[in-house]
């Protein structure tokens, strides 16, 4: 777990917290002594006060629950603790009294002893005040089976989160009391939540729970780092540990965790919550996971709604939850509203953070639909073969061009992980990943017989699909443009018909195409040797190999690559990050670049002269 913090106290943090929070949506109101964030438009100030107020709380360091919750169709308050810690009785009747309601007021909280206690005595104070108040205590974490939980219910996780938006809605639309409540009831009992994380929190100012191993996971854990029901090492395979959380949410034969059935047809409400630690982009890997293994392992309806990101946090987790809503059992249970009712409260507007995670899912028309994942995953048009002109190519022994490729292939392969490891530290670290992609595709190209003709041309052009399509960042690009160069200077060279060219050696017209590929190369970079850069290597194996033939052109490249270490960074990522001022001169690691086309050349060479 990171223990590094901007703020290395949670002293007055939540107080900062919540100003910048109603900083940046003017909407809000902040009563500061009480913590208590309220909708500007609905305090008890404003002639527009709703008929029914929602109100929910908790410990901070959940955010955006609760206070970024608070707006139309949503939340008319919230309440905020300290770092991990119930709000008071004194401040949740402080948002009571701000956003009484016209007919009352619901207190939703998740299923935790400090916040049944507290928001349970404003409740009963509110009452006996002759207002009219109820609270909904939502538990759905099935970590905690009923054998373990038979006295105090259920934890709360982020499904909690699409009960407010349902609940907030129904509220915003005029509903009654009575109708808002069941709705809440209605929904809370059908859903079911499962945490995973791959390390713990950690609080600022606090001492830091013990990390977990490298090669472990926990699954069953909460929001405030209490322990999961058990831990999983090594570490599975994501699909793995997603398939042991739909179990434990799903399976119906799970006596202690079935809390919720699922009848085939059920339309359901997928949430995937990020605990503060997992980047978007792991998260969208595993959002298609869990959409995957719903429809195809459980043969599940695809979900009606998907929602993913930020909804409850814990501080700075590397975890995630993952929440099912059974929005057809919910529905079954409540009198007053259809499935379409509670789908069109999921796409109610708000001015929350809750749109960071909505997005635009309704569809037209009614009952109201959602874009089926078959209708959103489309493939392109193929791209039409590229053919090669006999009378243009060159053709070479078929068996030396496939162990020189093969060899060229390997040598990537096995050195990414000093590439990678030389380019974390002078760039961005994608040099070895990109270049041991590319040498798997053309290897795999190989195996489907690319080199059995012998034709130079078509290696050429299977390199420009590879590195067009399978290779990204700088280093992609760069090598794109030259295969591009290079096939069009071998088809140029190989054209003249009956001059000079057509009695050259390969060698020769090798030479000549290589020459002008990097000439053409060099209209898209500056790059010239002493950059350190690729063309460290490539200008030197060029110019040599033009004089006085490829042996020459490899040891002038081996020799470029080796320069590299004393060199520079002149150009790209590398020439502001990883590179002192006194860097020159200083022994260091050799642009990856460079030293990967080095060994690429090198493996050429071995491979031409039989060995591998």
């Amino acid at each position: 777990m990171s223990k590094r913090h901007l703020f290395n106290s949670a002293d007055g943090l939540v107080d900062k917290a919540l100003r910048g929070i109603v900083a940046y949506n003017p909407s809000l109101r902040l009563d500061e002594v009480n913590r208590v964030v309220v909708d500007g438009s609905r305090d008890s100030s404003s002639s527009s006060s709703c008929t029914v107020s929602l109100i929910s709380g908790g410990g901070s360091g959940h955010e955006p629950a609760w206070a970024g919750y608070v707006g139309s169709n949503m939340l008319a308050a919230a309440v905020q603790g300290d770092v991990f810690a119930s709000p008071s009785t004194r401040q949740i009747m402080a948002a009571v009294d701000a956003v009484p309601g016209r007919e009352g007021v619901i207190l939703v909280v998740t299923n935790y002893t400090g916040d049944c206690l507290h928001f349970g005595l404003a409740n009963e104070r509110a009452n006996s005040g002759h207002g009219r108040c109820r609270i909904l205590i939502c538990g759905d974490d099935v970590s905690v089976g009923r054998r373990r939980s038979a006295l105090v219910g259920r934890r709360g996780l982020a499904g909690q989160v699409a009960v407010l938006k349902v609940m907030g809605a129904a509220a915003g639309a005029g509903s009654s009391l009575d109708d808002v409540y069941d709705l809440g009831v209605a929904v809370s009992t059908q859903v079911v939540s499962m945490a995973a994380t791959l390390d713990h929190c950690h609080v600022p100012g606090r001492t830091g729970h013990g990390p977990l191993a490298e090669d472990e996971v926990e699954i069953g854990t909460g929001p405030h780092n209490e322990p999961g029901f058990k831990k999983l090492s090594p570490v599975p395979e994501p699909a793995e540990l997603v398939r042991q959380l739909l179990r434990h949410m799903l399976d119906d034969k799970d006596d202690d965790r079935a809390y919720v059935r699922f009848v085939p047809g059920d339309e359901t409400v997928l949430v995937v919550n990020n605990f503060g630690g997992m980047s978007p982009l792991e998260m969208g890997a595993l959002v298609d996971e869990v959409l995957q293994q719903l429809t195809g392992e459980w043969e599940m309806e695809e979900p009606v709604r998907v929602y993913a990101g930020t909804l409850e946090t814990s501080l700075n987790a590397p975890a995630f939850s993952l929440s099912v809503v059974n929005i057809a059992a919910a529905a079954r249970n409540c009198n007053r509203y259809s499935v379409d009712d509670i789908k069109a409260f999921f796409d109610a507007k708000t001015n929350t953070c809750w749109e960071a995670v909505a997005g635009s899912q309704a569809g037209h028309g009614t009952p109201r639909r959602r874009r089926r994942r078959e209708g959103q995953l489309v493939k392109p048009a193929p791209a039409p073969p590229k053919s090669v002109n006999p009378g243009r190519d060159l053709g070479v022994d078929a068996a030396v061009l496939d162990r020189m490729l093969r060899g060229a292939c390997a040598s990537l392969v096995e050195a990414e992980p000093d590439l990678t490891r030389w380019d974390t530290v002078m760039g961005d670290g994608d040099c070895g990943q990109t270049l041991k992609s590319g040498a798997a595709a053309m290897l795999a190209a190989l195996d489907r017989g690319l080199a059995k003709s012998g034709s130079v041309g078509e290696v050429l052009v299977e390199l420009e699909d590879v590195a067009e399509g399978k290779m990204g960042g700088t280093l992609g690009g760069i090598l794109c443009i030259f295969f591009v160069a290079l096939r069009s200077a071998v088809e140029e060279e190989m054209g003249r018909g009956s001059s000079a060219s057509s009695s050259s050696s390969p060698a020769a017209v090798w030479a000549s195409a290589l020459s002008t590929a990097l000439d053409s190369l060099r209209r898209y970079t500056p790059a010239k040797v002493g950059d350190r850069t690729i063309m460290d290597t490539l200008i030197p194996f060029s110019d040599a190999m033009k004089a006085s033939g490829f042996d020459d052109g490899v040891r002038a490249a081996v020799k470029g690559a080796e320069a590299t270490r004393t060199m520079k960074p002149k150009l790209g990522r590398a020439s502001y990050v990883g590179a002192r001022d006194d860097d020159d001169g200083h022994e260091m690691s050799p642009d990856p670049g460079a030293w990967a086309a080095m060994l690429v050349v090198r493996a050429l060479q071995r491979g031409f002269q039989g060995s591998v």
